[in-house]
C-alpha cells in the first residue's frame, strides 16, 4: 500500500511548544507502522515560511522575513530531529522548489478556469500607509462572538473574510481601517462542493470534530476565496498584472503537501500521482482542529481542480492541549517550549506522555507532576523494570545465553492477536488507547515474571528457570516491535541487547538469545522536579 502522511506545518516566526507538538505526534506513529507493515511511506512536514505572521514577527525586529523564517526552521528541524520524527522530507514554504510547483498549480487551475480575476474592496489603513492582510484586522466573530482574525476565528475555527467582522480595526496600530477597491484572484471553491460533500459522506478514518466542522461548512454553502493578498513576502503570482501581490498562504502552504511529496517521489524515481490517486493509497493528513477546514474543505477542492479525484483521506485531528488547566498562551510565555523539553528530557519520555495524553477526542492537560508520575511509573517501573531484570537476570545466572526452549504456542497466539488490536486502533487513529492496551500486556509480563520467580528456581530447578527466561526475552523482542512506532530509542537499544537487525510488525522468536551488555532504558526524575518546574513556569523562566 501508498501511503502519503501530512503533518501540519508550523509557522517559522516563534518556537513550538509541547502543545502543538501533541498533535503532531500521530503522524510519526503511523509513520513507523506503516513502514513496519511494509508499506511505501512518504511522510512530509516542514516550515510555513510565507505570509503575515513571519512578516509582522520580521517587522518587530527589523530584519529580512529571510531571517526570521530560516531561525525558526532550522530550530524545528533539530527539535524533530532529537524527537526522533521519520519525516522523509521536512521542507520549507520559501523554497524554490516549492515556489515553482505552487505556481505550476496556480497555472493549471487558471488555465481551467476555477482561478479567476475579480474586483473587491480591500481595507486600507490610512495610519500605517499599507493594504491590511487578513492576519492584520481583528475584530469581533460575528458566530460566536469571540476575538477573531480577518481570516479566521481563533475560538470557534470558523473561516471568516474581514467584511464579516464586527468592530473592525488594524492589528497595528488599532484605527478602523478605510474600504479601497483593488483587482485580486479567486478561486472558485464553490464550484466544488458536491466533490467535498462526497468526501466527507465516506469519512473513513474522519474524527468526530473534523465530521461536525466540515458538515458546518457544508451546510453553509462553500464561498469561492481570494488567492492573492497584498503582501510582499511570499510566492508571485504567475501572471501579469499582479507584481505588487504573492499567493494567498491558505492555498500556497496545503500545496505543500503535494510539493514535497513530488520532490520525495523524484528523488525516488516514483510517480507521486499514484500515492495520491490509487485506489490503495491512503492519505493521512495530521494536525489540530483549528486547520480542519483547511485540509477537509479547501485542500480536497483543490486536489480535484488539479485532477486529483476522490482521494482517499484520513483526517488525524485533535482537541487541544492545556497547560497545568489553563490554555497555552504564547503572548503570554504560559507554554513549555520545545526547544527547552528536548534539552533536558527523555525523547522517549515525551513522546509517551504526549501519546497516552494525547487529545484525540477531547482537550487535555499537560502536568509536569503527571509527566514526571508517568516516566517514573510507566516506563521505568512498568517496561524499564521488566526488560532491565529479565535481561540483567540472564547475564547473572546465563552468561548471556539462553538455548532454545521452545515457546508455548498460546504466547504467539497472544502476541499475534496484538499485533492485530494494536495495528488496527493506530490506523483508525486510536493511539493512546493501543499503547494502552501494549502497557496492560507488560503489566501482564510482569505479573507472570514474579509468579514464575526464577530467583527461586534458579536454586531448584534451572532448566524450568531457563524457560521462564526464554518466555520472557520472546516478549521483550516482541514489544520492541510493538513499541517501535511510540518510543524509538528504547525500543533501538532493546533490539542492541538482543541483536535484532530490524524491527517489523510481525510475531518473532529469538531461537536462541545471547543478551549483550544491558543498560538502563529510563532513567528516574526526582519528584521535586516537578514543582521546580512549575515554579519557572509561573516566573515565566522557561
Amino acid at each position: 500500500m501508498k501511503i502519503v502522511i501530512g503533518n501540519a506545518w508550523p509557522y517559522a516566526n516563534g518556537s513550538l511548544h509541547v502543545g502543538r507538538l501533541s498533535s503532531l505526534m500521530p503522524g510519526d506513529i503511523l509513520a513507523r507502522y506503516h513502514r513496519l507493515m511494509g508499506d511505501e511511506v512518504i511522510f512530509v512536514s516542514g516550515s510555513d515560511c510565507n505570509g503575515t505572521p513571519i512578516s509582522i514577527k520580521a517587522k518587530e525586529e527589523g530584519v529580512a522575513p529571510e531571517i526570521i523564517s530560516e531561525r525558526y526552521n532550522d530550530e524545528f528541524k533539530d527539535c524533530f530531529e532529537k524527537l526522533g520524527f521519520s519525516y522523509d522530507l521536512f521542507g520549507k514554504t520559501s523554497s524554490p522548489y516549492h515556489h515553482k510547483i505552487v505556481k505550476k498549480f496556480i497555472l493549471e487551475l487558471y488555465e481551467k478556469g476555477y482561478i479567476y480575476e475579480k474586483s473587491v474592496t480591500q481595507y486600507y489603513c490610512n495610519e500605517c500607509g499599507e493594504f491590511l492582510t487578513d492576519r492584520l484586522i481583528e475584530g469581533i466573530c460575528p458566530h460566536c462572538h469571540g476575538t477573531a482574525r480577518g481570516d479566521q476565528c481563533e475560538e470557534c475555527s470558523e473561516i471568516l473574510d474581514p467584511e464579516d467582522l464586527i468592530d473592525r480595526k488594524c492589528k497595528s496600530c488599532g484605527k478602523e481601517p478605510e474600504v479601497k477597491e483593488v483587482n485580486h484572484l479567486f478561486f472558485s471553491l464553490s464550484k466544488f462542493e458536491n466533490d467535498v460533500r462526497k468526501l466527507w459522506i465516506k469519512q473513513d478514518g474522519w474524527r468526530d470534530n473534523a465530521i461536525k466542522l466540515t458538515k458546518r461548512y457544508l451546510d453553509e454553502g462553500l464561498r469561492d476565496r481570494a488567492v492573492t493578498r497584498n503582501i510582499s513576502w511570499g510566492v508571485e503570482v504567475p501572471l501579469k498584472g499582479y507584481e505588487d501581490k504573492r499567493i494567498y498562504v491558505w492555498i500556497e502552504a496545503v500545496m505543500a503537501y503535494l510539493s514535497s511529496s513530488i520532490k520525495v517521489c523524484e528523488d525516488r524515481g516514483e510517480d507521486w500521482v499514484e500515492y495520491w490517486q490509487d485506489e490503495d493509497s491512503r492519505i493521512y493528513f495530521v494536525h489540530g482542529k483549528d486547520n480542519i477546514p483547511f485540509h477537509t474543505v479547501i485542500f480536497p477542492a483543490l486536489l480535484n481542480g488539479l485532477g486529483i479525484k476522490k482521494p482517499n483521506l484520513r483526517i488525524i485531528s485533535s482537541e487541544y492541549m492545556n497547560l497545568e488547566g489553563k490554555k497555552f498562551s504564547t503572548t503570554k510565555n504560559w507554554a513549555v517550549w520545545l526547544p527547552y523539553m528536548v534539552k533536558n528530557y527523555d525523547p522517549d519520555a515525551i513522546r509517551y506522555f504526549l501519546t497516552i495524553n494525547g487529545p484525540e477526542t477531547k482537550n487535555t492537560d499537560f502536568s509536569w507532576r503527571e509527566f514526571i508520575n508517568s516516566n517514573n511509573g510507566e516506563l521505568l517501573g512498568a517496561f524499564g523494570n521488566f526488560v532491565n531484570r529479565t535481561l540483567v537476570f540472564i547475564h547473572k545466572n546465563f552468561g548471556g545465553k539462553l538455548s532454545n526452549c521452545e515457546l508455548n504456542p498460546k504466547w504467539e497466539k497472544e502476541f499475534f492477536d496484538l499485533y492485530v488490536e494494536v495495528g488496527e486502533k493506530i490506523e483508525d487513529g486510536e493511539f493512546r488507547s493501543s499503547l494502552e492496551d501494549i502497557f496492560a500486556y507488560i503489566r501482564k509480563a510482569n505479573k507472570f515474571f514474579d509468579d514464575e520467580k526464577p530467583w527461586i528456581k534458579i536454586e531448584k530447578d534451572k532448566k524450568n528457570c531457563e524457560k521462564t527466561l526464554y518466555t520472557c526475552v520472546q516478549i521483550i523482542a516482541n514489544l520492541s516491535n510493538l513499541l517501535e512506532p511510540f518510543i524509538p530509542f528504547s525500543c533501538e537499544k532493546i533490539r542492541e541487547f538482543l541483536s535484532i537487525q530490524d524491527p517489523t510488525w510481525s510475531f518473532i522468536e529469538i531461537k536462541e538469545p545471547n543478551v549483550k551488555e544491558v543498560s538502563v532504558l529510563f532513567e528516574r526524575i526526582d519528584k521535586i522536579k516537578a514543582t521546580e518546574e512549575l515554579i519557572k513556569l509561573k516566573e515565566e523562566k522557561v
